[in-house]
């Protein structure tokens, strides 16, 4: 068994995923959640998956770790009733526009960055006049890579690695901001 060899590969497209971003891009990001914290408004972390996870993760540490009130979309009755009543394609987008106020902040997770639901959340927050942060890997050229104010983007096509790239950047801009008050 070669597991020394599996991992130290694992962990280099790990690293090539978390710098495959200039980390002028992560305090971009974390300036537009400062300016929607400094105008009283909200930041909405919505993904599907391994990234509902991570929105969930990240809102509790933005609330508690940076003093900036986030909250995500991962209630199974909000999630069941939107898709049952608009489409699977447009929960997110009808969410937004039941919770979301003119100024808030939407950071959109798609690991593909091609999620219908993440991609007309991002259509949706722009027409309300949220700022937006899209995450996304896979291909340089994916759907929400095009719609936010900011695009983090992974160079990766690993789903894991760019789960976690996802989840590292969005905590270090959590404690950024805890730390740059």
């Amino acid at each position: 068994m070669q597991s020394k060899g599996y991992f130290s590969e694992y962990f280099k497209i790990i690293e090539r995923g978390l710098a495959s971003i200039d980390p002028g891009q992560l305090e971009q990001a974390a300036t537009i959640v400062r300016d929607g914290q400094q105008t009283g408004r909200k930041v909405i972390i919505v993904g599907n998956g391994g990234s509902a996870a991570i929105a969930s993760h990240v809102a509790v540490d933005f609330t508690k770790v940076a003093k900036i009130r986030a909250i995500n979309f991962n209630e199974a009755d909000l999630i069941t009733c939107f898709a049952n009543d608009y489409g699977y394609d447009q929960w997110v987008a009808m969410a937004l526009e039941a919770y979301a106020d003119k100024g808030d902040v939407a950071i959109l997770i798609s690991s593909s960055g091609k999620s219908p639901n993440i991609v007309n959340g991002a259509k949706k927050a722009k027409e309300m006049g949220l700022a937006v942060v899209t995450l996304s890997g896979f291909d340089a050229h994916n759907p929400l890579r095009e719609l936010g104010d900011i695009n983090l983007w992974v160079d990766s096509s690993a789903y894991n690695a760019v789960e976690m790239t996802h989840q590292i950047w969005l905590l270090s801009i959590a404690d950024y901001l805890a730390t740059h008050e």
